[in-house]
């Protein structure tokens, strides 16, 4: 059998994570960014150079610095490309994280469900929490009128309107002046004139006298 289909492959390694894949791009960028830096200090000595090189000189530095420029907008190009991959395997992985954040949702949303199902069923009636609330309302009422006794004024009566107690405080101012012209003395109520606006008799009959003259 091995010599018509061949010996069977070994299985390789198993493939980079994305986590390891955007790690290898991102060092690979650090190196670019690295060799664009050193040709940017390569070309500005080419500059420096130029502003005071000879005509045959400058010619021969103007080449040399355009293979400087050619082989740093290379590198850019590069960078540009890694940095694209390790961009999209960063939004491939963010998508992967939040799909798995997903499904562990959702699971234990699932697992909440049974427990709170499991929960009205063994636990919780809808009728015994009727009955609970029609005798917290009997309570209630119970409590209200026994407060409401509580605080019933004893002393008046029920039948009693605010008509009669208004005639019984008339009555009662009667009967009050009724007794204070009783207490006083009889001697005090003799010598008392009938007039006691009127003047004196002796003050009449000096107005006669001073009338006659």
């Amino acid at each position: 059998m091995k010599r018509v289909f061949g010996k069977k492959k070994a299985p390789g390694p198993p493939p980079p994570t994305l986590e390891e894949a955007s790690s290898n791009l991102g060092k690979r960028t650090e190196s670019l960014d690295a060799k664009i830096a050193s040709l940017d200090k390569e070309l500005n000595g080419y500059k420096s150079k130029l502003k005071t090189a000879n005509p045959s000189v400058k010619r021969n530095l103007q080449k040399r610095a355009l293979d400087v420029l050619k082989r740093k907008r290379m590198y850019e190009n590069q960078r540009d490309m890694l940095l694209g991959q390790q961009f999209n395997m960063d939004q491939a992985s963010f998508g992967i994280e939040s799909a798995k954040a997903t499904v562990e949702s959702v699971a234990a949303m699932k697992a909440a469900n049974l427990e709170l199902k499991a929960a009205l069923k063994k636990d919780l009636h809808i009728d015994e929490v009727d009955d609970l609330a029609d005798d917290m309302e009997d309570l209630m009422y119970e409590m209200n009128e026994i407060n409401e006794a509580l605080g019933r004024n004893f002393a008046t009566p029920e039948d009693i309107t605010e008509d009669d107690l208004e005639a019984e405080l008339d009555m009662l101012g009667d009967e009050l002046e009724e007794e204070v012209g009783e207490e006083v003395p009889s001697y005090l109520q003799q010598s008392l004139p009938s007039n006691p606006t009127g003047a004196p008799k002796e003050k009449e009959g000096a107005q006669a006298e001073l009338a006659g003259l």
